[in-house]
């Protein structure tokens, strides 16, 4: 039973890995350099997924859960940016007044804040399900 709930949340992982570049070159997200951050970190996970999938050894099972840390570490990122930009452009349009008076506007401004937590997501799904994985046998096929 344990293995079915690994798969699932690895294929629900490698699903967001997917579908997160998809939506984003839909919706626009190359204008700067910054923005193709989240395109180069699923990329990169899906890469480390597919190494771990068919090389189940200590090293890509650490290869693994280092880029899926740093997926979390890039949506922290991308929650800043987003609030940033947002902040940046509520003081542009409201001209001498102080950040503490937009943070409400800033909060649910034009860039959703929450938005790049979903590499946070997958990468904490992907965590899950590789936490306390069976080390006696790194070739277990439970993917």
């Amino acid at each position: 039973m344990e293995s079915w709930y690994r798969r699932f949340l690895l294929v629900v992982a490698s699903g967001t890995f997917c579908f997160v570049p998809i939506e984003l070159a839909l919706s626009e997200h190359t204008g700067s350099t910054m923005q193709w951050v989240p395109f180069a970190v699923s990329g990169l996970a899906l890469s480390a997924l597919t190494f771990w999938r068919f090389n189940r050894t200590k090293w890509a099972f650490i290869t693994v859960k280092t880029v899926m840390i740093v997926s979390c570490a890039s949506s922290l990122l991308g929650v800043v940016e987003h609030f940033k930009h947002n902040l940046e452009f509520e003081l542009e349009i409201r001209p001498g007044i102080g950040w503490s008076d937009v943070l409400v506007e800033t909060i649910s401004g034009a860039s959703p804040l929450l938005a790049p937590g979903i590499l946070f997501l997958a990468g904490i799904l992907v965590l899950a399900a590789l936490y306390r994985w069976p080390t006696e046998n790194a070739t277990e096929n439970a993917t």
